[in-house]
């Protein structure tokens, strides 16, 4: 009898060690180039995106492991499942045949870079006609922009690439969102920011989603815990003190 409740105690303890052992938790690799503030390389939090794309993942149990590598490759590299995510994309039909979409988390406002002193406005895409419009390799502008005849879209390798190619005039415009823009230049060349202006109009508000490749065996569980972290976040404050953190 001793005995026998002696090593239902055992028993009893095992359970409750094992119970309260940590869970690791699973890695997601995710990809993407330097786009402050909102993937900042150089930031001790990685940017407000690797905020709440790790605030999200947390939990359900997962972590963010983040790669900086030029755009075009971390799509590529996604597609083809060599990376998990890509944290911040946006919405082309394009892109729907070879990554799943989560919900959206936030917005971007694209708007045109122009050289300071030109009295350029967009007014729609017949605006742009004859223009040579400098864009990202890669980057998803929106089928419309990125189908129009009316205006050519020489590329670059990132955004500072074609912000050079517009002070030297070799383009007359190039567009992003205002607020990456103007953090980017403000580290890295704080001398072009008095030699350009962003239009009023934007080209569009582009939602951000976070994407895994349909050829990734994990895609669709990757994208639900985003999503359903995504909502818990949202539901316990921690969503709006990240925002408010980064003055959003």
């Amino acid at each position: 009898m001793r005995l026998g409740c002696f090593m239902n105690r055992i028993f009893i303890f095992l359970i409750v060690l094992l119970l309260s052992l940590p869970t690791f938790a699973e890695k997601i690799i995710a990809a993407g180039d330097p786009w402050p503030p909102f993937i900042d390389p150089d930031s001790p939090s990685q940017g407000i995106i690797l905020e709440i794309a790790r605030a999200a993942y947390k939990t359900q149990n997962y972590e963010v492991e983040m790669k900086f590598v030029p755009w075009a490759r971390a799509i590529e590299g996604v597609k083809e499942a060599d990376y998990d995510v890509l944290l911040g994309t946006w919405y082309t039909k394009e892109r729907t045949e070879f990554l799943l979409y989560s919900d959206p988390y936030l917005e971007n406002q694209i708007k045109f870079i122009k050289r300071k002193g030109d009295n350029f406005e967009f007014s729609g895409l017949d605006s742009l006609t004859g223009k040579n419009v400098g864009i990202v390799r890669g980057y998803g502008y929106g089928d419309e922009f990125l189908s129009g005849t009316n205006f050519k879209r020489p590329e670059g390798k990132d955004l500072m690439t074609s912000i050079k190619k517009l002070v030297a005039e070799r383009v007359d415009l190039t567009l992003e969102d205002e607020i990456v823009a103007r953090a980017m230049l403000k580290k890295q060349a704080p001398e072009l920011l008095n030699q350009i202006e962003f239009t009023k109009n934007s080209l569009s508000t582009n939602p951000l989603h976070v994407t895994s490749g349909l050829k990734n065996s994990r895609h669709k569980k990757i994208i639900d815990a985003f999503n359903k972290g995504l909502m818990e976040i949202k539901n316990n404050g921690t969503l709006d003190n990240i925002l408010k953190k980064y003055g959003f």
